[in-house]
């Protein structure tokens, strides 16, 4: 019984160090076939959406992650105002980084709706040259979600976009309320909800957490 057991327990493949080269060498196929099985890499679409916070958070920090891998990256921003200060602005210029805000403030505030549709649809036509220039890796189009939904943009020609760049090409787009038809398009979607949120406690928007 106890020559049996101890049978049992044995490991069912031969330790790497035991095998012999012709062993290794069949090894190294099986692995190189499976690679060759792969999907290859391709650009991906990503959404970052909900009513959640986080969604332009998680998409600068793909931007620095990519940045990091020397890949070719922007961001374009839809709502931030063009003279803002804000912290990913400041960090941006400091590492030479691409991001640029293109908005007047946070559309709901504002008292000119028509300047901020021109604006937004400025913005589209720099994301479009961005996309279809080729030379960049990463393109992030920041709160894009929030022109569609005012009807500032047509989804329609900005799924045209993304299905004609060029493949290798990542494209984030943040923003609540994503239409179903980019969510329904792309590789990734994320849906941030609320659980928690200081404002409802009358904490306002802090530095270096929110801005």
């Amino acid at each position: 019984m106890e020559e049996q057991n101890s049978q049992t327990t044995q490991p069912e493949h031969t330790p790497l160090d035991e095998l012999t080269e012709e062993g290794r060498a069949q090894i190294r196929k099986e692995q190189a076939e499976k690679r060759a099985q792969r999907v290859p890499s391709r650009g991906l679409v990503i959404v970052n959406t909900g009513n959640g916070k986080g969604k332009t958070t998680a998409a600068l920090g793909v931007l620095f992650r990519a940045w990091g891998q020397g890949m070719r990256v922007v961001m374009l921003q839809f709502l931030k105002s063009q003279t803002g200060k804000w912290g990913e602005i400041r960090a941006a210029q400091k590492l030479g980084i691409e991001i640029i805000p293109l908005g007047d403030g946070f559309t709901w505030n504002s008292d000119d709706l028509e300047h901020d549709k021109t604006l937004a649809q400025q913005c589209w036509q720099l994301c479009r040259e961005k996309i279809e220039s080729h030379q960049y890796d990463v393109v992030i189009m920041d709160e894009i979600t929030y022109a569609m939904n005012y009807g500032w943009l047509d989804a329609a020609e900005v799924l045209a976009t993304l299905k004609a760049r060029d493949p290798k090409t990542h494209v984030i787009l943040t923003g609540r309320n994503a239409p179903t038809i980019l969510t329904d398009y792309a590789d990734l979607v994320t849906e941030m909800s609320e659980v928690k949120h200081p404002y409802n406690q009358g904490i306002l928007a802090q530095k270096g957490i929110d801005f």
